[in-house]
Protein backbone atom coordinates (compact mmCIF):
# COMPACT_ATOMS: atom_id res chain seq x y z
CA UNK A 1 0.00 0.00 0.00
CA UNK A 2 1.74 3.23 -0.93
CA UNK A 3 1.23 5.72 1.81
CA UNK A 4 2.75 9.18 0.89
CA UNK A 5 4.20 10.18 -2.89
CA UNK A 6 6.35 13.73 -3.59
CA UNK A 7 5.79 14.39 -7.07
CA UNK A 8 8.64 17.38 -8.76
CA UNK A 9 9.04 18.95 -5.31
CA UNK A 10 11.17 21.96 -4.61
CA UNK A 11 12.02 23.69 -1.85
CA UNK A 12 14.32 27.20 -1.16
CA UNK A 13 15.09 29.50 1.75
CA UNK A 14 16.65 32.16 -0.05
CA UNK A 15 18.74 32.23 -3.43
CA UNK A 16 20.27 28.58 -2.83
CA UNK A 17 17.57 25.78 -3.17
CA UNK A 18 17.72 23.10 -0.47
CA UNK A 19 15.05 20.50 -2.52
CA UNK A 20 15.15 20.58 -6.70
CA UNK A 21 12.79 18.78 -8.49
CA UNK A 22 12.22 15.80 -5.78
CA UNK A 23 10.45 12.62 -6.77
CA UNK A 24 9.62 9.58 -4.30
CA UNK A 25 7.30 7.82 -2.39
CA UNK A 26 6.80 5.99 0.96
CA UNK A 27 4.83 2.61 0.93
CA UNK A 28 3.35 0.07 3.95
CA UNK A 29 6.21 -1.25 5.73
CA UNK A 30 9.36 0.69 4.38
CA UNK A 31 11.94 1.94 6.92
CA UNK A 32 14.01 4.56 5.73
CA UNK A 33 16.97 6.71 7.23
CA UNK A 34 17.57 10.07 5.98
CA UNK A 35 21.06 11.61 5.63
CA UNK A 36 22.89 14.19 4.73
CA UNK A 37 25.07 17.00 5.78
CA UNK A 38 23.61 19.92 8.50
CA UNK A 39 21.97 22.30 6.74
CA UNK A 40 21.24 20.20 3.72
CA UNK A 41 17.55 19.77 3.61
CA UNK A 42 17.10 16.63 5.96
CA UNK A 43 14.70 18.34 8.00
CA UNK A 44 13.15 20.27 5.46
CA UNK A 45 11.94 17.13 3.40
CA UNK A 46 10.77 15.12 6.24
CA UNK A 47 8.55 17.96 6.90
CA UNK A 48 7.16 18.46 3.57
CA UNK A 49 6.44 14.82 3.81
CA UNK A 50 4.82 15.29 7.09
CA UNK A 51 2.69 18.04 5.36
CA UNK A 52 4.38 20.40 8.43
CA UNK A 53 5.36 22.99 5.52
CA UNK A 54 4.24 23.48 2.60
CA UNK A 55 6.83 23.20 -1.07
CA UNK A 56 7.49 25.96 -3.12
CA UNK A 57 6.55 23.21 -6.28
CA UNK A 58 5.36 20.14 -6.67
CA UNK A 59 2.88 17.85 -5.25
CA UNK A 60 2.85 15.96 -1.54
CA UNK A 61 -0.21 13.03 -1.56
CA UNK A 62 -1.20 11.32 1.49
CA UNK A 63 -3.30 7.96 1.73
CA UNK A 64 -6.88 8.34 2.56
CA UNK A 65 -6.89 8.22 6.50
CA UNK A 66 -2.93 8.09 6.97
CA UNK A 67 -2.15 7.82 10.63
CA UNK A 68 0.91 9.73 10.35
CA UNK A 69 3.06 10.31 13.44
CA UNK A 70 6.28 12.98 13.78
CA UNK A 71 8.44 13.63 16.19
CA UNK A 72 10.25 16.79 15.98
CA UNK A 73 14.08 18.22 16.95
CA UNK A 74 12.54 20.46 19.51
CA UNK A 75 10.18 18.71 22.45
CA UNK A 76 7.52 21.50 23.28
CA UNK A 77 5.00 20.78 26.30
CA UNK A 78 2.29 23.18 27.46
CA UNK A 79 3.90 24.43 30.89
CA UNK A 80 1.09 22.61 33.30
CA UNK A 81 1.16 19.26 31.20
CA UNK A 82 2.47 16.03 33.17
CA UNK A 83 4.11 12.85 32.10
CA UNK A 84 0.83 11.53 32.13
CA UNK A 85 -1.59 14.23 30.55
CA UNK A 86 0.70 13.84 27.31
CA UNK A 87 1.53 10.35 26.86
CA UNK A 88 -1.74 8.69 28.21
CA UNK A 89 -4.77 11.69 28.38
CA UNK A 90 -7.89 10.83 29.89
CA UNK A 91 -7.37 6.85 29.71
CA UNK A 92 -8.24 5.48 32.83
CA UNK A 93 -5.77 2.99 34.39
CA UNK A 94 -7.46 -0.59 33.55
CA UNK A 95 -7.63 0.74 30.08
CA UNK A 96 -4.00 1.20 29.31
CA UNK A 97 -2.27 -1.45 31.70
CA UNK A 98 -4.15 -4.15 30.00
CA UNK A 99 -2.35 -2.94 26.71
CA UNK A 100 1.06 -4.46 26.15
CA UNK A 101 2.81 -1.70 23.78
CA UNK A 102 1.84 0.74 26.35
CA UNK A 103 2.92 -1.16 28.86
CA UNK A 104 6.30 -1.90 27.06
CA UNK A 105 6.83 1.89 26.28
CA UNK A 106 6.43 3.18 29.74
CA UNK A 107 8.44 0.38 31.13
CA UNK A 108 11.11 1.16 28.30
CA UNK A 109 11.07 4.96 28.46
CA UNK A 110 9.47 5.91 31.76
CA UNK A 111 10.11 3.66 34.62
CA UNK A 112 11.79 6.01 36.63
CA UNK A 113 9.70 9.09 36.33
CA UNK A 114 6.12 9.74 38.03
CA UNK A 115 3.31 9.92 35.79
CA UNK A 116 1.95 12.74 37.79
CA UNK A 117 4.87 15.21 38.07
CA UNK A 118 5.19 18.10 36.03
CA UNK A 119 7.07 17.98 32.54
CA UNK A 120 8.21 21.77 33.28
CA UNK A 121 11.79 21.26 34.80
CA UNK A 122 12.72 18.16 33.55
CA UNK A 123 16.43 17.60 31.87
CA UNK A 124 16.85 17.41 28.09
CA UNK A 125 16.94 13.24 28.69
CA UNK A 126 13.46 13.18 30.20
CA UNK A 127 11.72 15.33 28.24
CA UNK A 128 13.02 13.60 24.72
CA UNK A 129 11.93 10.27 26.57
CA UNK A 130 8.22 11.79 27.58
CA UNK A 131 8.19 13.05 23.37
CA UNK A 132 9.01 9.54 22.33
CA UNK A 133 6.09 7.59 24.62
CA UNK A 134 3.92 10.18 23.94
CA UNK A 135 4.14 9.14 19.87
CA UNK A 136 4.47 5.73 20.58
CA UNK A 137 1.42 5.11 22.47
CA UNK A 138 -0.68 5.04 19.82
CA UNK A 139 -1.16 3.14 16.63
CA UNK A 140 0.04 4.63 13.90
CA UNK A 141 0.87 3.65 9.47
CA UNK A 142 4.18 5.90 9.51
CA UNK A 143 6.36 6.99 12.14
CA UNK A 144 8.09 10.50 11.16
CA UNK A 145 11.09 10.64 13.26
CA UNK A 146 13.88 13.67 13.39
CA UNK A 147 16.81 13.27 15.49
CA UNK A 148 14.79 11.05 17.72
CA UNK A 149 18.27 9.84 19.57
CA UNK A 150 19.10 13.41 20.74
CA UNK A 151 19.61 13.43 24.71
CA UNK A 152 19.15 9.79 24.98
CA UNK A 153 21.32 7.22 26.78
CA UNK A 154 22.73 4.14 24.95
CA UNK A 155 20.40 2.06 27.10
CA UNK A 156 17.33 4.00 26.19
CA UNK A 157 18.54 4.31 21.89
CA UNK A 158 19.36 0.54 22.42
CA UNK A 159 15.50 -0.13 23.82
CA UNK A 160 14.36 2.53 21.14
CA UNK A 161 15.73 0.30 18.36
CA UNK A 162 14.23 -2.77 19.51
CA UNK A 163 11.00 -1.24 20.35
CA UNK A 164 10.65 0.07 16.52
CA UNK A 165 12.35 -2.55 14.88
CA UNK A 166 9.82 -5.22 16.48
CA UNK A 167 6.78 -2.58 15.94
CA UNK A 168 6.96 -3.12 11.91
CA UNK A 169 5.32 0.04 11.36
CA UNK A 170 6.77 2.11 8.36
CA UNK A 171 9.22 4.59 9.31
CA UNK A 172 11.30 7.54 8.30
CA UNK A 173 13.76 8.81 10.72
CA UNK A 174 16.60 11.76 10.51
CA UNK A 175 19.92 10.83 12.76
CA UNK A 176 23.56 10.80 12.94
CA UNK A 177 23.27 7.98 14.95
CA UNK A 178 24.95 5.21 12.67
CA UNK A 179 24.58 2.49 14.78
CA UNK A 180 20.72 3.24 15.09
CA UNK A 181 19.66 3.62 11.36
CA UNK A 182 21.74 0.06 10.56
CA UNK A 183 19.39 -1.82 13.57
CA UNK A 184 16.16 -0.08 12.31
CA UNK A 185 16.50 1.02 8.69
CA UNK A 186 16.42 -0.91 5.50
CA UNK A 187 17.00 1.35 2.65
CA UNK A 188 19.05 5.05 3.34
CA UNK A 189 18.31 8.41 1.40
CA UNK A 190 20.61 11.09 1.01
CA UNK A 191 19.97 14.66 1.09
CA UNK A 192 22.68 16.16 -1.28
CA UNK A 193 23.13 19.29 -3.70
CA UNK A 194 19.12 19.26 -3.79
CA UNK A 195 18.63 16.00 -4.77
CA UNK A 196 17.84 12.35 -2.87
CA UNK A 197 19.80 9.68 -3.45
CA UNK A 198 18.32 6.01 -2.71
CA UNK A 199 20.38 3.16 -1.58
CA UNK A 200 19.15 -0.18 -0.86
CA UNK A 201 20.20 -1.04 3.07
CA UNK A 202 20.87 0.67 6.15
CA UNK A 203 23.95 2.49 7.08
CA UNK A 204 26.49 0.15 6.00
CA UNK A 205 25.05 -1.14 2.98
CA UNK A 206 24.78 2.65 2.15
CA UNK A 207 28.55 3.39 2.42
CA UNK A 208 29.69 0.63 0.36
CA UNK A 209 27.04 1.35 -2.18
CA UNK A 210 28.01 5.34 -2.14
CA UNK A 211 31.91 4.36 -2.28
CA UNK A 212 31.11 1.90 -5.22
CA UNK A 213 29.09 4.88 -6.97
CA UNK A 214 32.08 6.70 -6.85
CA UNK A 215 34.30 3.67 -7.84
CA UNK A 216 32.38 3.51 -11.04
CA UNK A 217 32.42 7.16 -11.34
CA UNK A 218 36.35 7.41 -11.09
CA UNK A 219 36.54 4.96 -13.67
CA UNK A 220 34.19 6.28 -15.98
CA UNK A 221 36.08 9.33 -15.95
CA UNK A 222 39.44 7.69 -16.30
CA UNK A 223 38.14 6.38 -18.99
CA UNK A 224 36.47 9.15 -21.04
CA UNK A 225 40.13 11.24 -20.86
CA UNK A 226 41.53 7.93 -21.97
CA UNK A 227 39.07 8.66 -24.56
CA UNK A 228 40.21 11.87 -25.48
CA UNK A 229 43.91 10.90 -25.13
CA UNK A 230 43.87 8.62 -27.84
CA UNK A 231 41.50 10.84 -29.73
CA UNK A 232 44.26 13.53 -29.67
CA UNK A 233 47.42 11.07 -30.57
CA UNK A 234 45.05 10.23 -33.55
CA UNK A 235 45.13 12.95 -34.69
CA UNK A 236 48.94 13.29 -34.95
CA UNK A 237 49.52 10.16 -35.53
CA UNK A 238 46.81 8.97 -38.31
CA UNK A 239 44.77 5.88 -37.62
CA UNK A 240 44.14 4.21 -33.88
CA UNK A 241 46.75 1.73 -32.93
CA UNK A 242 45.16 -1.54 -31.78
CA UNK A 243 44.61 -1.30 -27.82
CA UNK A 244 43.57 -3.49 -25.64
CA UNK A 245 39.94 -2.72 -23.26
CA UNK A 246 40.62 -2.61 -19.60
CA UNK A 247 39.13 -4.98 -17.88
CA UNK A 248 37.62 -3.91 -14.13
CA UNK A 249 37.10 -6.42 -11.35
CA UNK A 250 33.23 -5.52 -9.90
CA UNK A 251 33.64 -6.74 -6.21
CA UNK A 252 32.31 -4.00 -4.79
CA UNK A 253 32.67 -4.86 -1.17
CA UNK A 254 36.23 -6.70 -1.34
CA UNK A 255 37.81 -4.50 -4.16
CA UNK A 256 37.37 -1.26 -2.19
CA UNK A 257 38.87 -2.25 1.22
CA UNK A 258 41.32 -5.39 0.32
CA UNK A 259 44.09 -3.17 0.53
CA UNK A 260 42.98 -0.64 2.87
CA UNK A 261 45.44 -0.56 5.98
CA UNK A 262 43.47 -0.71 10.14
CA UNK A 263 41.68 2.89 10.85
CA UNK A 264 44.84 3.28 13.43
CA UNK A 265 48.43 1.50 13.97
CA UNK A 266 47.74 1.28 18.11
CA UNK A 267 51.51 -0.01 18.45
CA UNK A 268 53.02 3.13 16.80
CA UNK A 269 50.40 5.97 18.40
CA UNK A 270 50.94 4.35 21.64
CA UNK A 271 54.59 4.29 21.65
CA UNK A 272 54.64 7.86 20.50
CA UNK A 273 52.65 8.67 23.00
CA UNK A 274 54.51 7.15 25.59
CA UNK A 275 57.41 9.13 24.42
CA UNK A 276 55.23 12.38 24.76
CA UNK A 277 53.64 11.40 28.03
CA UNK A 278 56.41 9.36 29.97
CA UNK A 279 55.26 6.25 32.16
CA UNK A 280 52.68 8.52 34.14
CA UNK A 281 49.84 9.92 32.92
CA UNK A 282 46.79 10.33 35.68
CA UNK A 283 46.44 8.17 38.49
CA UNK A 284 43.21 7.77 40.65
CA UNK A 285 44.35 6.49 44.21
CA UNK A 286 41.53 5.43 46.61
CA UNK A 287 39.17 8.66 45.74
CA UNK A 288 36.06 9.08 47.03
CA UNK A 289 33.70 12.19 45.15
CA UNK A 290 30.85 13.08 47.07
CA UNK A 291 28.08 15.34 45.16
CA UNK A 292 25.20 16.12 47.34
CA UNK A 293 25.90 14.48 50.54
CA UNK A 294 26.04 11.08 48.71
CA UNK A 295 28.89 9.09 47.69
CA UNK A 296 28.69 8.87 43.48
CA UNK A 297 32.59 6.73 43.57
CA UNK A 298 33.52 5.27 46.92
CA UNK A 299 38.10 4.43 46.71
CA UNK A 300 37.96 4.80 43.15
CA UNK A 301 41.64 3.25 41.99
CA UNK A 302 41.87 3.61 37.78
CA UNK A 303 45.79 4.18 36.12
CA UNK A 304 45.42 5.60 32.84
CA UNK A 305 48.74 5.30 30.66
CA UNK A 306 49.81 6.79 27.89
CA UNK A 307 48.36 6.14 24.65
CA UNK A 308 44.79 4.50 26.27
CA UNK A 309 41.99 5.18 23.98
CA UNK A 310 38.56 4.58 26.52
CA UNK A 311 35.41 5.05 26.15
CA UNK A 312 32.92 5.50 29.39
CA UNK A 313 29.30 4.31 29.43
CA UNK A 314 26.28 4.60 32.63
CA UNK A 315 23.24 5.48 32.63
CA UNK A 316 23.07 9.00 32.99
CA UNK A 317 23.15 10.64 36.77
CA UNK A 318 25.89 7.67 37.31
CA UNK A 319 28.84 10.47 37.48
CA UNK A 320 30.68 9.99 33.76
CA UNK A 321 31.19 13.93 33.82
CA UNK A 322 32.41 13.54 37.04
CA UNK A 323 34.77 11.34 36.77
CA UNK A 324 36.11 14.03 33.54
CA UNK A 325 36.04 16.59 35.96
CA UNK A 326 37.95 14.04 38.50
CA UNK A 327 40.41 13.64 35.86
CA UNK A 328 41.02 17.00 34.82
CA UNK A 329 41.21 18.75 38.35
CA UNK A 330 37.41 20.45 38.23
CA UNK A 331 36.30 18.51 40.80
CA UNK A 332 38.79 17.45 44.03
CA UNK A 333 38.29 14.06 45.83
CA UNK A 334 36.86 13.87 49.15
CA UNK A 335 39.28 11.17 50.12
CA UNK A 336 42.10 9.95 48.33
CA UNK A 337 44.44 11.94 45.38
CA UNK A 338 44.79 12.71 41.59
CA UNK A 339 48.48 12.60 40.25
CA UNK A 340 48.90 13.61 36.99
CA UNK A 341 52.25 13.41 34.90
CA UNK A 342 54.47 16.29 34.85
CA UNK A 343 54.50 16.30 30.79
CA UNK A 344 50.40 16.21 30.62
CA UNK A 345 48.77 18.71 28.62
CA UNK A 346 44.82 18.28 29.02
CA UNK A 347 42.18 19.20 27.03
CA UNK A 348 38.10 19.23 28.13
CA UNK A 349 35.38 19.46 25.15
CA UNK A 350 32.85 19.43 27.80
CA UNK A 351 29.24 19.16 27.20
CA UNK A 352 28.61 22.95 28.36
CA UNK A 353 30.56 24.74 25.75
CA UNK A 354 32.74 27.93 26.94
CA UNK A 355 31.83 30.57 24.69
CA UNK A 356 33.42 31.76 21.77
CA UNK A 357 34.03 35.64 20.77
CA UNK A 358 31.37 36.29 18.50
CA UNK A 359 32.80 38.66 17.12
CA UNK A 360 35.70 37.13 15.36
CA UNK A 361 35.84 34.69 12.05
CA UNK A 362 35.93 31.44 12.31
CA UNK A 363 39.60 30.86 10.89
CA UNK A 364 40.65 33.94 13.16
CA UNK A 365 39.53 32.26 16.33
CA UNK A 366 41.21 28.96 15.02
CA UNK A 367 44.47 30.73 14.43
CA UNK A 368 44.95 32.39 17.68
CA UNK A 369 45.15 28.96 19.42
CA UNK A 370 48.04 28.08 16.14
CA UNK A 371 48.39 28.06 12.58
CA UNK A 372 49.50 24.18 11.83
CA UNK A 373 49.92 21.32 13.77
CA UNK A 374 51.12 17.91 13.05
CA UNK A 375 48.82 14.73 13.07
CA UNK A 376 50.05 11.49 12.92
CA UNK A 377 53.13 12.40 9.89
CA UNK A 378 51.56 14.52 8.15
CA UNK A 379 51.53 18.89 9.23
CA UNK A 380 47.83 20.16 8.83
CA UNK A 381 47.04 24.74 8.74
CA UNK A 382 44.33 25.58 10.42
CA UNK A 383 42.35 26.83 7.16
CA UNK A 384 43.33 22.70 5.83
CA UNK A 385 41.68 21.11 9.28
CA UNK A 386 38.62 23.52 8.73
CA UNK A 387 37.86 22.16 5.28
CA UNK A 388 37.93 18.72 6.52
CA UNK A 389 35.42 19.67 9.25
CA UNK A 390 33.08 21.21 6.80
CA UNK A 391 34.17 24.98 7.21
CA UNK A 392 35.20 25.37 3.11
CA UNK A 393 35.38 28.44 1.41
CA UNK A 394 34.12 31.79 2.44
CA UNK A 395 32.54 29.42 5.35
CA UNK A 396 35.58 30.01 6.92
CA UNK A 397 35.44 33.79 7.65
CA UNK A 398 31.75 33.67 8.54
CA UNK A 399 31.42 35.41 12.19
CA UNK A 400 31.62 32.77 15.16
CA UNK A 401 28.05 34.36 16.03
CA UNK A 402 26.67 33.40 13.03
CA UNK A 403 27.44 29.99 13.54
CA UNK A 404 25.07 27.50 14.67
CA UNK A 405 25.13 24.83 16.96
CA UNK A 406 26.50 22.05 15.29
CA UNK A 407 29.34 24.48 13.63
CA UNK A 408 30.08 25.56 17.16
CA UNK A 409 30.74 22.46 18.12
CA UNK A 410 33.28 22.06 15.62
CA UNK A 411 35.09 24.93 15.64
CA UNK A 412 35.25 23.96 19.89
CA UNK A 413 36.68 21.20 18.99
CA UNK A 414 39.27 22.33 16.33
CA UNK A 415 40.28 24.28 18.87
CA UNK A 416 41.20 21.68 21.11
CA UNK A 417 43.20 19.79 18.71
CA UNK A 418 45.21 22.68 17.88
CA UNK A 419 46.61 23.42 21.45
CA UNK A 420 48.14 19.86 20.79
CA UNK A 421 47.12 18.51 23.94
CA UNK A 422 48.44 14.95 24.75
CA UNK A 423 45.24 14.05 26.84
CA UNK A 424 41.92 14.56 25.48
CA UNK A 425 38.69 14.22 27.49
CA UNK A 426 35.74 13.91 24.91
CA UNK A 427 32.40 14.88 27.14
CA UNK A 428 28.95 13.95 24.17
CA UNK A 429 31.39 15.13 20.97
CA UNK A 430 29.01 14.14 18.55
CA UNK A 431 26.04 16.27 20.09
CA UNK A 432 24.37 18.56 16.63
CA UNK A 433 27.62 16.60 14.34
CA UNK A 434 26.07 15.57 10.66
CA UNK A 435 27.42 12.10 9.46
CA UNK A 436 30.15 13.40 6.87
CA UNK A 437 31.53 15.15 9.91
CA UNK A 438 31.42 12.52 12.24
CA UNK A 439 33.82 10.82 10.01
CA UNK A 440 36.26 13.61 9.34
CA UNK A 441 36.63 13.92 13.63
CA UNK A 442 37.24 9.95 13.53
CA UNK A 443 39.72 10.30 10.47
CA UNK A 444 41.30 13.30 12.71
CA UNK A 445 41.30 11.17 16.15
CA UNK A 446 43.02 8.05 14.37
CA UNK A 447 45.79 9.94 14.12
CA UNK A 448 46.46 11.43 17.04
CA UNK A 449 48.80 10.41 19.31
CA UNK A 450 47.52 10.57 23.12
CA UNK A 451 45.54 9.21 25.81
CA UNK A 452 41.96 9.72 24.62
CA UNK A 453 38.78 9.16 27.27
CA UNK A 454 34.99 9.87 25.69
CA UNK A 455 31.89 9.53 27.06
CA UNK A 456 29.27 9.29 24.36
CA UNK A 457 25.66 7.97 23.79
CA UNK A 458 26.55 7.09 20.16
CA UNK A 459 28.36 3.52 20.42
CA UNK A 460 29.35 3.76 16.81
CA UNK A 461 31.43 6.68 17.28
CA UNK A 462 32.84 5.27 20.50
CA UNK A 463 33.45 1.85 19.42
CA UNK A 464 35.10 3.20 16.17
CA UNK A 465 37.71 5.56 18.11
CA UNK A 466 38.50 3.57 21.23
CA UNK A 467 40.14 0.33 22.17
CA UNK A 468 38.00 -0.95 25.26
CA UNK A 469 34.83 0.28 26.62
CA UNK A 470 34.84 0.63 30.75
CA UNK A 471 31.00 1.36 33.22
CA UNK A 472 30.00 3.11 35.58
CA UNK A 473 27.42 0.98 37.44
CA UNK A 474 26.02 3.09 40.37
CA UNK A 475 28.31 0.97 42.57
CA UNK A 476 30.81 3.34 43.05
CA UNK A 477 33.37 1.71 40.78
CA UNK A 478 34.61 1.45 37.48
CA UNK A 479 34.35 -1.55 35.24
CA UNK A 480 35.98 -3.11 32.64
CA UNK A 481 33.92 -4.48 29.80
CA UNK A 482 35.55 -6.84 27.61
CA UNK A 483 32.57 -7.48 25.46
CA UNK A 484 31.98 -3.55 25.05
CA UNK A 485 28.69 -2.07 24.58
CA UNK A 486 26.82 -5.21 24.00
CA UNK A 487 28.36 -6.62 27.53
CA UNK A 488 27.12 -3.45 29.13
CA UNK A 489 23.38 -3.65 27.76
CA UNK A 490 23.25 -7.20 28.69
CA UNK A 491 23.83 -6.48 32.21
CA UNK A 492 21.75 -4.16 32.30
CA UNK A 493 19.15 -6.44 30.97
CA UNK A 494 20.05 -8.66 33.42
CA UNK A 495 19.48 -6.25 36.28
CA UNK A 496 23.28 -6.64 36.89
CA UNK A 497 23.47 -2.76 36.96
CA UNK A 498 20.89 -0.20 38.48
CA UNK A 499 18.39 0.76 36.80
CA UNK A 500 17.78 4.94 36.40
CA UNK A 501 15.90 5.40 39.39
CA UNK A 502 18.45 3.74 41.83
CA UNK A 503 21.41 5.22 39.72
CA UNK A 504 19.56 8.42 40.18
CA UNK A 505 19.45 7.57 43.71
CA UNK A 506 23.10 7.48 44.33
CA UNK A 507 23.27 11.39 42.59
CA UNK A 508 22.53 14.82 43.86
CA UNK A 509 19.20 15.40 46.09
CA UNK A 510 16.61 17.28 45.35
CA UNK A 511 17.24 20.74 45.98
CA UNK A 512 14.42 21.07 48.86
CA UNK A 513 15.93 17.93 50.28
CA UNK A 514 19.29 19.15 50.45
CA UNK A 515 18.37 22.97 51.85
CA UNK A 516 17.10 21.18 55.21
CA UNK A 517 19.88 18.49 55.27
CA UNK A 518 21.63 18.79 58.42
CA UNK A 519 25.73 19.52 58.44
CA UNK A 520 26.92 15.82 57.76
CA UNK A 521 28.45 14.53 60.66
CA UNK A 522 31.17 12.17 60.40
CA UNK A 523 30.63 8.48 61.19
CA UNK A 524 32.64 5.59 62.05
CA UNK A 525 33.39 2.60 60.39
CA UNK A 526 31.33 0.34 61.99
CA UNK A 527 28.22 2.92 61.61
CA UNK A 528 29.13 3.10 57.77
CA UNK A 529 28.83 -0.28 57.47
CA UNK A 530 25.32 -0.87 59.19
CA UNK A 531 24.32 1.88 57.06
CA UNK A 532 25.34 0.56 54.09
CA UNK A 533 23.80 -2.59 55.00
CA UNK A 534 20.37 -1.35 55.52
CA UNK A 535 20.30 0.79 52.33
CA UNK A 536 21.03 -2.94 50.58
CA UNK A 537 18.21 -4.25 52.40
CA UNK A 538 16.24 -1.41 51.22
CA UNK A 539 17.16 -1.21 48.01
CA UNK A 540 16.54 -5.58 47.32
CA UNK A 541 13.02 -4.53 48.21
CA UNK A 542 12.29 -2.19 46.14
CA UNK A 543 13.54 -4.44 43.57
CA UNK A 544 10.62 -6.85 44.85
CA UNK A 545 8.03 -4.56 45.00
CA UNK A 546 9.25 -3.11 41.23
CA UNK A 547 8.78 -6.97 40.02
CA UNK A 548 5.60 -7.41 42.12
CA UNK A 549 4.33 -3.90 40.28
CA UNK A 550 5.30 -5.97 36.75
CA UNK A 551 3.55 -9.29 37.60
CA UNK A 552 0.05 -7.04 38.56
CA UNK A 553 0.12 -4.81 35.63
CA UNK A 554 -0.10 -8.42 33.61
CA UNK A 555 -2.57 -10.30 35.50
CA UNK A 556 -4.26 -6.77 35.00
CA UNK A 557 -3.94 -7.39 31.21
CA UNK A 558 -5.07 -10.83 31.83
CA UNK A 559 -8.51 -10.11 33.43
CA UNK A 560 -9.36 -7.14 31.49
CA UNK A 561 -13.05 -8.34 31.12
CA UNK A 562 -13.45 -9.37 34.77
CA UNK A 563 -14.66 -6.33 37.06
CA UNK A 564 -13.95 -7.62 40.30
CA UNK A 565 -11.03 -9.39 39.92
CA UNK A 566 -9.84 -5.74 38.61
CA UNK A 567 -10.67 -4.17 41.50
CA UNK A 568 -9.23 -6.46 43.60
CA UNK A 569 -5.90 -6.47 41.59
CA UNK A 570 -6.36 -2.72 41.43
CA UNK A 571 -6.50 -2.21 45.06
CA UNK A 572 -3.36 -4.39 45.66
CA UNK A 573 -1.29 -2.60 42.79
CA UNK A 574 -1.83 1.07 44.82
CA UNK A 575 -0.64 -0.66 47.83
CA UNK A 576 2.35 -2.32 46.35
CA UNK A 577 2.89 1.37 44.71
CA UNK A 578 2.61 2.87 48.23
CA UNK A 579 4.75 0.98 50.18
CA UNK A 580 7.54 1.48 47.18
CA UNK A 581 7.39 5.30 48.05
CA UNK A 582 7.60 4.46 51.75
CA UNK A 583 11.07 2.75 51.16
CA UNK A 584 12.56 4.94 48.97
CA UNK A 585 11.68 7.63 51.49
CA UNK A 586 13.52 5.45 53.93
CA UNK A 587 16.45 4.75 51.13
CA UNK A 588 17.00 8.42 50.51
CA UNK A 589 16.86 9.80 54.33
CA UNK A 590 19.37 7.03 55.01
CA UNK A 591 21.61 7.71 52.36
CA UNK A 592 21.54 11.32 52.97
CA UNK A 593 22.55 10.52 56.86
CA UNK A 594 25.27 7.91 55.66
CA UNK A 595 26.59 10.61 53.34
Amino acid sequence: MNLINLENVGKAYGPVPLLESVSLGLDDGDRVGVVGRNGGGKSTLVSIIARRIEPDEGRVTHARGLRLGYLTQRDEFPEEATVRSLVLGDRAEHEWAGDTRVRDVLAGLLADLDLDAPVAGMSGGERRRVALARLLVPEHDLLVLDEPTNHLDIEAIDWLARHLAARGTALLVVTHDRWFLDEVTDRTWEVVGGRVERYEGGYSAYVLAKAERARIAAAAEAKRQNLLRKELAWLRRGPQARTSKPKFRVEAAQALIADEPPPRDTVELTRFATARLGKTVIDVEDATVTVGGADLFERLTWRLGPGERVGLVGVNGSGKSTLLRLLDGGVAPAAGRVVRGKTVRLAHLSQNLEELDPGRRVLESVEEIRRRITVGKREWTAGQLLERLGFRGERQWTPVGDLSGGERRRLQLLRLLMDEPNVLLLDEPTNDLDIETLNEVEDLLDGWPGTLVVVSHDRYFLERVTDRVMALLGDGRLSLLPGGVDEYLDRRRRGAAPTRTSAARTGKPPAAEAAKAPEAKPKSSAQAWRARKELDRLERRLDKLAARQAELHELLAAHATDYERLQELDAELKAVQAEAAQVEEQWLMLAEEAG
